[in-house]
C-alpha cells in the first residue's frame, strides 16, 4: 500500500460507481481528491452547474471524511505541484477521450509519478470493441449495437466507505455558482434523486413518448452524464428494461469510441463529401436567435437559450435545418450548441452533428428531413411551439406551423428565411 494517491476529477463528478477513486482508496493510506479549475477547458454557460456539481461532490467527499481540494491553473502543471506538496505517488483518474483529455493524459503519464486510467466515462470503454474485418473501431451503430450489447461489463462499484486527505492540506476554496434557480440543480445528489424518479415514473412510457415534443417524456439526465454526476454503466444496469432509452446509451458509447479513434471530431468532416457550405452570417444569425420564422425550428433554438438544453427531436430538427435547408456548415450549429448546452461534449455534439450533415456515421448521408413534416407528426397540435415562441401562443393547431399562410400574419413573428 502506498502513502498518498491523487484522485484527478475531471467529468466524472461522483462517489458512486468511481473505478478511479476505488482504486486509490484501496491502495492508499490517504487521498487527495483534485479537481482543476482549468481556464484552457472551455466551460461555456456550463460553468454555474459545474460549480454545483462541485460542490455537491465536496459535501459528498466530506461525509466520508475526506474533501475535495480545488486549484485553479494548469491542470498537469497543478497535479504535479500537488503530488509535490503531499508526496503522492500515484494519480489515478477516468480515461477520456478527446483530443483535450488525451493531451492531458500524455503530459500527466510524462510527469515523475505514476498515472493509472480506469473506465468510468462511458458504459463499455472506447477501445473495447473492434470490428470482426479489421479497423480501429466502428463505423456504423448497427453492429456496434450488436457488439455492446454482448460485451461483458465490469462491476458497478459502491462508493469508499471512508478517506482521509494528508493532515494540513488546504483544500481550497470553490466559488459560488451564482445560478438563479434551474431546472437542472447541479450535482450527483441531484442527479440521483432525478434518475430515481424517472426510472420508477417514467422509464415504462419512453419507447412511446420520447419523441412528442410536447410531452417532454425524455430522461433529462444528460448534463449530469455529461459531467459524470451518473454513472453511465449503472444507469444503463437499473434500465435495463427499456431497451430504447438503453440504445441512447449505446449511441453515446458509439460516438465516444468514433472521438477515440478520429480525435478530430469536431474539426473535420469524418467522411468527406467535397460540399461546400454556404456563407451567410446574418442567417446563421437568425437560427441562433430562434427568429427563422419557421416555428419548429424557432421553439427548438429559443428552448436552448432559455434552458441550457433542448428536446432530442428539436435537435435534430433544427440541426437539419441549418446544415440541409440554409446550406451552413456544421460546424458554426455544433458551436452554437456547444456553447449553450448544459450536455454538450465533444464526441455526442459533434459526431451528433455530423450524423445530421452526412459527413458522419450515417448509412444515408442524403436522407430528407423536411422540418415540417416533423413539426407535424411530432408536434401535432403545436404545443412545444406556443411554450417557446409565445408571439405564436394564440394560433391554431391548423396554423401554427405555418403562420405565413395566414392573411393576417402574426405581428412581431420573422417571415421564413430565404434558402
Amino acid at each position: 500500500m502506498t502513502e498518498t494517491a491523487i484522485v484527478l476529477f475531471t467529468r466524472d463528478l461522483r462517489v458512486h460507481d468511481h473505478p478511479a477513486l476505488a482504486a486509490a482508496c484501496a491502495r492508499a493510506r490517504t487521498v487527495v481528491p483534485l479537481f482543476v479549475l482549468d481556464p484552457a477547458v472551455p466551460a461555456g454557460r456550463r460553468t454555474g452547474f459545474l460549480l454545483e456539481c462541485l460542490a455537491d461532490l465536496r459535501r459528498s467527499l466530506r461525509s466520508l471524511g475526506g474533501d475535495l481540494v480545488v486549484r485553479r491553473g494548469d491542470t498537469v502543471a497543478e497535479t504535479a505541484r500537488l503530488a509535490r506538496e503531499t508526496g503522492a505517488t500515484t494519480v489515478c483518474a477516468s480515461a477520456d477521450v478527446s483530443a483535450l483529455a488525451r493531451r492531458r493524459e500524455g503530459r500527466l503519464a510524462a510527469e515523475r509519478i505514476e498515472l493509472l486510467l480506469f473506465p468510468g466515462v462511458t458504459v463499455v470503454p472506447p477501445g473495447a470493441l473492434l470490428p470482426s474485418g479489421g479497423g480501429d473501431h466502428y463505423r456504423v451503430f448497427t453492429p456496434y449495437w450488436r457488439a455492446w450489447t454482448r460485451h461483458p461489463r465490469r462491476s458497478v462499484e459502491p462508493p469508499p466507505a471512508a478517506l482521509r486527505l494528508p493532515d494540513g492540506l488546504d483544500p481550497g476554496p470553490l466559488p459560488d455558482p451564482g445560478r438563479a434557480a434551474s431546472p437542472f440543480p447541479g450535482g450527483e445528489s441531484a442527479a440521483r434523486r432525478r434518475a430515481d424518479a424517472w426510472l420508477r415514473d417514467g422509464l415504462d412510457g419512453y419507447a412511446a413518448g420520447h419523441d412528442d415534443l410536447a410531452g417532454d417524456r425524455t430522461s433529462r439526465l444528460s448534463p449530469y452524464l455529461r459531467f459524470g454526476c451518473l454513472s453511465p454503466l449503472e444507469l444503463a444496469e437499473r434500465a435495463a428494461r427499456a431497451e430504447d432509452f438503453v440504445r441512447q446509451l449505446c449511441w453515446r458509447d458509439f460516438h465516444h469510441q468514433v472521438a477515440y479513434a478520429f480525435p478530430g471530431l469536431n474539426r473535420r468532416d469524418y467522411r468527406p463529401r467535397g460540399r461546400t457550405w454556404r456563407r451567410d452570417d446574418d442567417a446563421l444569425q437568425a437560427w441562433r436567435e430562434g427568429l427563422t420564422g419557421l416555428p419548429i425550428v424557432d421553439a427548438g433554438l429559443r428552448q436552448l437559450l432559455a434552458e441550457g438544453w433542448m428536446h432530442n427531436r428539436a435537435r435534430l430538427i433544427t440541426a437539419a435545418y441549418l446544415v440541409r435547408t440554409l446550406g451552413i456548415d456544421w460546424r458554426a450549429g455544433a458551436r452554437h450548441f456547444f456553447e449553450h448546452l448544459l450536455d454538450g461534449d465533444v464526441a455526442d455534439n459533434s459526431g451528433n452533428w455530423q450524423w445530421v450533415a452526412g459527413t458522419g456515421n450515417d448509412t444515408r448521408p442524403n436522407r430528407a428531413f423536411n422540418p415540417l413534416r416533423q413539426a407535424a407528426r411530432f408536434d401535432p397540435s403545436g404545443d412545444y411551439v406556443r411554450r417557446y415562441v409565445p408571439e405564436l401562443a394564440g394560433l391554431p393547431a391548423s396554423a401554427i406551423h405555418e403562420p405565413w399562410r395566414l392573411p393576417t400574419p402574426p405581428p412581431g413573428y420573422p417571415s421564413p428565411l430565404a434558402s
